[in-house]
This record gives C-alpha cells, structure tokens and sequence, in this order.
C-alpha cells in the first residue's frame, strides 16, 4: 500500500474526528456536485481585506470570500482584530491532509464563536476543500466555534480519485477541478465551511503539516499564531 493510499484512509477515518456528517444542516438542497468558477484560483481585488497569519514558521497570506460566507469571514476577522488566536498552537497537524488551530485551548476541545455560540453552515459549490482553503472545523452540522483548517494536501493519483468519486458520489468534472487546484480534500464539501484561501505561503502550509507529531497528530514541538494582521490587499 503506497503512503498516499494510507494517507488518503488515514484521513477519510479521521474526518469523524470533524464531524459527524449525516447532513448539511440548512444547505441540503444544494446540489454540491455543480462546478465552481474557480473563485480560489483568483488572486485577492486590490484594497479587498486579507489576513497576514504570522505563525512561528513563517507568514501566510489568505483572501476571503465573504460574499458567499459573511458568518465565517466575520467571526474569523474578529477574532484575528481583538487577537483572540495570538499565541494559540495547531494543535492538529495530518501531512497530506490539513493543518488545524483556533482552539485557545490547545486540545481541540475549545473555543467558541464571537457571537458565544455556534453559528450555521454557508456551503456553496462555488468554495470547496482544494489546497490552500480555509474551512471551518466543526464537530456535525451547524456547530461552527473558533476552530479553523488550511486544507494542504497535495493530491492523489487517478485510481485514489477514482476511489474518493465512487465513494462519495462525486462527480467527475468536480474531481477534475480538484487536480487542477492541485489537490485537496473533496470528501468535506458540503460537511465544512469554506470560507477563505491561501494565496501566498504553501510553503509555510506545508513545512507546518511536515513537522513530526504524537499519536494525536499533535506536533512535538510546538506550532505557534502569532498573531494575524487583518490589512487592504495592495497588489
């Protein structure tokens, strides 16, 4: 079995570790199978809002959309101004899958909304899971908090796709676009929030997602947010 197919299980398993995904809460009458114009290809409108996330390895820059997602753009932009996620750690780091944060806990247990509550679901097949996306962590429909994922995985092979299509009944011009993005996570459209992308600092993503971790896919040796500077995107 190739590393790529363990991870490919490794991580399709521990998406319960997410959510639990039998629904998509208010947004089941959306058809997650049509294709996206590729917003996320698209580099950030000079003067649009940016987060320059300065984590310990180094800075990522990230766009939001929040045209199609106003809850998650405005709880992350909150609580990135009033330095809510300054200090905080990735506490869950799966190479070939996805980097997490936003818990001021640092366990995965913690944090919570700007509102003191979870907050809704804004799915859209114009936002999805490719590499670099932003998403909401969540434990089942409608019960967003605090806790983000860069999605870093960098694809698969074209029986792994295959597999992913079949087993999740996802159509192929979808899984088309996902290796043109050049990889990510299409098994958690529809299940998590999509609401931003990286556009500079995949390196940074990935060193992060390649440091070594414990059983818990918690780094040994701690992975640090700064801070997150929320400034006008000047080209």
């Amino acid at each position: 079995m190739t590393k790529k197919i363990i991870v490919l299980l490794l991580a399709i398993t521990s998406l319960f570790v997410f959510c639990s995904c039998g629904g998509n809460g208010n947004n089941e009458e959306i058809d997650m199978n049509q294709k996206s114009t590729l917003l996320q290809k698209n580099l950030p409108e000079v003067g649009e809002e940016i987060a320059v996330v300065h984590t310990s390895m180094g800075d990522i820059k990230i766009q939001f959309f929040p045209e199609y997602a106003p809850l998650a753009v405005e709880n992350f932009v909150t609580h990135a101004k009033e330095g809510y996620y300054d200090g905080i750690i990735f506490h869950r780091v799966m190479n070939e899958f996805m980097i997490q944060g936003g818990d001021p806990t640092g366990t995965g247990g913690g944090g919570e909304s700007i509102w003191g509550k979870s907050f809704e679901d804004e799915f859209t097949p114009e936002l999805r899971n490719f590499r670099g996306a932003l998403s909401m962590a969540n434990r089942g429909p409608a019960t967003n908090g605090s806790q983000f994922f860069i999605v870093q995985n960098t694809g698969y092979a074209d029986e792994q796709y295959e597999y992913i299509s079949q087993y999740y009944g996802i159509s192929s011009e979808v899984i088309e676009q996902y290796k043109e993005m050049g990889g990510g996570a299409p098994w958690l459209d529809g299940a998590h929030t999509v609401f931003g992308q990286v556009f500079e600092g995949m390196d940074v993503v990935d060193a992060i997602a390649a440091v070594k971790v414990n059983a818990n896919s918690k780094p040994f040796e701690p992975v640090t947010i700064e801070s997150i500077d929320i400034i006008k995107y000047e080209g």
